[in-house]
């Protein structure tokens, strides 16, 4: 009997230490809308044209300094290039033959992984999901802020959009992201 009551004793005293060990919570930090922007370079065989698709909404997981996850929804509706290609390429683009912006409006990001190569640059990988269709996309971020509750992060990465249906076509990307908690 001494020794089921020592046994239940020394289970208490230990869940009671464990309950007061402190749990680390992600800090939520969410995507300045603003000041964040997307740019893309969408280039075929013999040609290329500039253009920008705005980030709609997001947040970034933030656990002991470092990223940890995040989501982000990207505003189809406002891509369009840059170059004075003019209405007739951003129809092109956002047409049923590319993005079908009118049936997919948005398209989204979730990080599903972090893995820090250094203090300030980390592989991330994540799905993206367009028209309906979710691939895998995995790229450098360059993490250039992360202070005083604010986040500053670039990445430059090639997109290959045939694996989303857009045939013949590549785009590279840069995104600049800022976010404060």
């Amino acid at each position: 009997m001494k020794k089921v009551l020592f046994v239940v004793a020394l289970l208490v005293v230990s869940a009671s230490i464990f309950s007061f060990i402190p749990k680390t919570v992600a800090d939520t930090f969410t995507v300045d809308v603003a000041k964040s922007k997307i740019e893309w370079n969408g280039a075929a065989a013999d040609h290329y044209h500039p253009g920008v698709v705005n980030i709609k909404s997001g947040s970034v997981l933030v656990e002991n300094g470092k990223i940890t996850g995040g989501k982000f929804v990207i505003d189809l509706t406002t891509i369009k290039s840059t170059d004075g290609a003019g209405d007739r390429l951003d129809g092109a683009i956002k047409s049923p033959n590319m993005f079908n912006v009118a049936q997919f409006g948005e398209a989204t990001y979730e990080i599903t992984g972090v893995s820090y190569t250094s203090d300030n640059s980390a592989d991330i990988s994540g799905n993206l999901t367009v028209k309906g269709v979710t691939v895998p996309v995995k790229f450098l971020a360059k993490i250039r802020g992360l202070k005083d509750g604010k986040l500053f992060a670039e990445a430059f990465f090639t997109l290959d959009i045939a694996s989303i249906g857009v045939k013949n076509y590549g785009a590279d990307i840069a995104v600049h992201l800022f976010a404060a908690k």
